[in-house]
């Protein structure tokens, strides 16, 4: 089907999708971007629906059969003008491309882990963009999960999802209360890291190997009382300038990081193939 008109239903509904209280109320939310949707359909990611418009993409044969995919999974396909396309587009320089489908949040229940499972905890997190960031460095690390506990951004955002270029569908997320999450993680015996400026130690000083959860605060006032008095491990970023603190998405690269070498230099994780650089396509910013 063809949409010509910006006054369409389908496009109001997906422009109603930027709310919160939109996506809440319906369970849907938007995926654009040629990297997000196709790391969304390639970890199992199912559409109701996929907008596309020739005119941003023109003759690259990439979204074509991204967009023949999604058909063949029982999306419905919307050809737009333009005009239409960037009534609903959500990027600066949209390509042509934007997903609507359901949520993909899990159950704290229904979480299955690994031995040695290593997890991103956080609390009231505010900047969907920095969520996001997190998203991308959890699944850089192999994070088993992420879990995000009092939330005060909505992980279904569409900044979340583009902060995180399309990999929140490789890491499970899993949202719950800071007390759901606490006694679950102690009923299965995760040492807690928090990082606090305050701390003797310092990140790279302390054992990451092991069930090990990283917990990590809003980004103004860090974590409560409550899980600075649970966690068994408390560690400090060296801080060599004038600055006090790093952005909480740094943080959490940082601290997932020193948990990888060590895992790495314990024979628990494998040294990940070198990929030799050819040059970058334009799907690759």
């Amino acid at each position: 089907m063809e949409l010509s008109s910006p006054s369409n239903p389908k496009l109001k509904y997906v422009v109603k999708l930027r709310s919160c209280s939109a996506r809440e109320e319906s369970g849907e939310m938007i995926v654009e971007g040629f990297r997000e949707c196709r790391r969304a359909l390639d970890n199992g990611y199912r559409p109701r629906a996929i907008f596309h418009c020739a005119d941003f993409y023109l003759k690259n044969e990439n979204e074509p059969a991204l967009v023949e995919e999604c058909a063949k999974k029982g999306a419905e396909v919307y050809s737009c003008t333009k005009m239409c396309f960037e009534k609903i587009a959500y990027k600066e320089r949209p390509d042509g491309l934007l997903m609507v489908g359901p949520h993909v949040s899990i159950k704290l229940a229904d979480l299955k882990l690994p031995e040695n499972a290593l997890v991103i905890v956080t609390e009231a997190i505010e900047k969907p963009g920095n969520l996001g960031t997190i998203l991308r460095s959890a699944d850089a690390a192999k994070v088993a999960a992420v879990i995000v506990c009092d939330r005060t951004t909505d992980i279904h955002n569409p900044n979340v999802v583009r902060a995180s270029t399309g990999t929140m569908f490789s890491v499970p997320i899993v949202e719950a209360t800071s007390d759901e999450a606490l006694a679950w993680l102690k009923s299965r015996n995760f040492k807690i890291l928090a990082a606090t400026p305050h701390a003797e130690k310092l990140h790279f000083e302390v054992d990451l190997t092991g069930n090990v959860a990283i917990a990590l605060g809003a980004e103004q006032y860090g974590l409560t009382a409550k899980w600075m008095d649970g966690a068994e491990l408390r560690v400090r970023i060296p801080m060599l300038g004038l600055a006090d603190s790093l952005n909480v998405s740094a943080a959490a690269t940082i601290l997932v990081y020193e948990a990888v070498r060590q895992r790495i230099a314990a024979g628990m994780d494998r040294v990940p193939d070198f990929i030799p650089w050819h040059g970058e396509s334009r799907h690759d910013h």
